[in-house]
């Protein structure tokens, strides 16, 4: 399991026991990331967070290897080389 997949499911976890996480989350996802796990986003990456209901299904479309020269961005976008 990567460490992005890990902190991702980390972060949903969590957001499912703790609203006032999830509303932090939901508002300022930088700050809610960093004060719960002590990771920070650079200020270069951009952080949306968007909830998923009951009819509404939100599909992510990665960027395209063939388009990225550097491998670590691409598997690691929010991690800074």
């Amino acid at each position: 399991m990567s460490t992005k997949q890990s902190l991702q499911e980390q972060i949903i976890q969590k957001a499912w026991e703790d609203a006032e996480f999830k509303k932090q989350l939901l508002a300022d996802p930088k700050t809610a990331v960093k004060d719960a796990f002590g990771v920070d986003v650079p200020d270069t990456i951009e952080v949306e967070v968007v909830e998923e209901t009951a009819n509404k299904f939100y599909l992510v479309l990665p960027v395209n290897p063939a388009e990225k020269q550097d491998e670590a961005q691409v598997f690691f976008p929010m991690w800074p080389n």
